[in-house]
């Protein structure tokens, strides 16, 4: 888990553009995110392996 304050400073509109980021709506994660989904990959993997996300399953090959 992120630290709160973290979240919370990401959240707040930044003075410049260049000092925004991105993190993930669940768990706050700051690596690791899909623009698309607006989610990290540990957070993204769980929820499409319980069939939450339309369209994604997993890969066999």
């Amino acid at each position: 888990m992120a630290k709160k304050c973290l979240i919370i400073k990401q959240r707040r509109p930044q003075k410049y553009k260049t000092r925004q980021y991105n993190r993930c709506q669940i768990c706050g994660r700051p690596r690791g995110y899909y623009r698309k989904f607006q989610i990290c990959r540990i957070c993204f993997r769980t929820i499409a392996n319980r069939g939450e996300i339309p369209g994604v399953r997993k890969a066999s090959w």
